[in-house]
């Protein structure tokens, strides 16, 4: 098993050894707490142990419903979430695919989102293109009444049974939803869809690894039981028998709350491969929606390097010293690239010829650290073996339980999220939705 590797040694100018080991009672204690559902929001702990819950029966029938889907030759595949419902899957398809996949010929479908946002020129655009294109969706929604993917849905289904026929656009829906209630499960029974369950005790931003990640990664063509294979032996090298010493996520929410301690306040995801981008999108939500309560919680940000080392690297060196950064590095790039010796030399490049372009991204990411060193930013470094399905697995098991047992060492319940319904009721008031009334009322008299 060639696991991610956890390096905390650019961290200790910053809190000491000691410091962080001192964590080890604290993040054993929650880590046996999420395992036994004994702490705070225990009714959202199903993601705990859902790697080796996952049979193979599950995998096989998302296999089934992928290469029949794929059998009608899309050229697209929409998903409509939103939250959790949209960046798990988007993380994965993405840190996993061509980079200039759209541009080329695949005998998979490329995955295109909706409902994650309410932009009216989005829509649209994706409509038109949709006309033109073989394609079928998945709509991920426990109740079916969240607006943003209901309101795409409500268009998108229309537009799919005008396109192929009612019977046929059954055919070509995937309902991700709740076992027995709601208004997508009622649809989606009277309609006859494929459904699939989001279980009642996962909660979005920790739902990648059910059906509301796995069936569009497995259309998007990759692997899903190496994904799987890679979260369960994470979870084994999380569990509660392994001592603090080894356990590499619980020593990771030890450094990021005893920095938190120490005055940083922000932290910043930090890539040096572009594939990773919507990486730091789920990650900056499991982490922002998980502790960011109470008047507490490290701000989660991300960058992508070298390219905002020309944006936001000025703050990052030199601005207010509130910031650690965690970087998540690629060992082993898929392809190789050698810069050739140019006669002329005009760039003043001749001094790399020969060398691998990933040996000077690796000096860039190694310079910036040091840099930042000192600059008075902490710097902790995830190393990852390659970008492929098992270690993505790895990466999103070894965040989502560090997760839990950070969020616990803040003392907050690290499983609900109920800021979110500010904008909500707002937004409901003031498109005077029924039974919103009094609420209506009261907020039209402050504009």
């Amino acid at each position: 098993m060639n696991n991610i590797k956890l390096d905390m040694e650019k961290a200790f100018s910053f809190v000491s050894r000691d410091e962080v080991f001192a964590w080890k009672e604290t993040m054993e204690k929650n880590n046996v707490a999420l395992h036994e559902k004994t702490g705070k929001g225990n009714d959202f702990l199903g993601w705990v142990n859902l790697p080796n819950a996952i049979t193979e029966e599950h995998l096989s029938d998302v296999e089934e419903t992928a290469a029949l889907l794929r059998s009608k030759k899309l050229d697209i595949f929409v998903v409509i979430g939103i939250g959790g419902s949209y960046l798990g899957a988007k993380a994965v398809v993405d840190a996993l695919s061509d980079s200039f996949a759209h541009l080329k010929g695949s005998d998979a479908p490329h995955i295109l989102f909706a409902g994650q946002n309410i932009g009216e020129d989005y829509l649209h655009e994706l409509r038109e293109l949709l006309k033109g294109k073989e394609y079928a969706m998945a709509v991920i929604s426990k109740s079916g009444t969240t607006t943003e993917p209901a309101l795409a849905f409500r268009l998108l289904r229309q537009d799919i049974e005008d396109k192929y026929g009612v019977e046929e656009a059954r055919q070509r829906i995937v309902a991700i939803t709740d076992e027995s209630k709601g208004a997508l499960r009622t649809l989606a029974d009277a309609e006859g869809y494929k459904t699939y369950v989001i279980p009642d005790d996962v909660g979005g931003r920790y739902s990648v690894l059910t059906p509301v990640g796995l069936v569009p990664i497995a259309i998007a063509g990759f692997d899903v039981r190496a994904l799987v294979q890679g979260a369960r032996d994470m979870e084994k090298a999380s569990d509660v028998n392994v001592p603090f010493e080894d356990n590499l996520a619980a020593q990771y929410a030890a450094v990021r709350n005893s920095l938190y301690k120490s005055g940083k306040k922000i932290e910043i995801l930090v890539n040096f491969t572009p594939k990773l981008h919507y990486f730091s999108e789920w990650w900056k939500q499991l982490y922002g929606e998980s502790e960011g309560k109470e008047g507490k919680g490290i701000y989660p940000a991300s960058v992508d390097f070298t390219s905002d080392l020309h944006s936001m690297g000025q703050y990052i060196q030199e601005g207010e010293r509130i910031l650690f950064e965690t970087v998540i590095s690629i060992a082993k790039p898929d392809y190789e690239v050698r810069i050739p010796e140019d006669k002329d030399n005009l760039d003043k490049l001749n001094y790399l010829a020969g060398k691998r372009v990933d040996e000077v991204n690796k000096m860039a990411e190694l310079g910036t650290a040091l840099a930042h060193m000192d600059g008075g930013v902490p710097n902790i470094r995830v190393e990852v073996p390659k970008l492929d399905e098992y270690n993505i697995g790895q990466l999103i098991y070894f965040f989502e339980i560090a997760c839990g047992m950070s969020g616990y060492a803040l003392e907050v319940n690290p499983f609900d999220q109920p800021g979110v319904e500010a904008y909500k009721k707002n937004m409901f008031a003031l498109l005077e939705k029924p039974g919103f009334e009094e609420e209506t009322k009261q907020i039209k008299s402050r504009l």
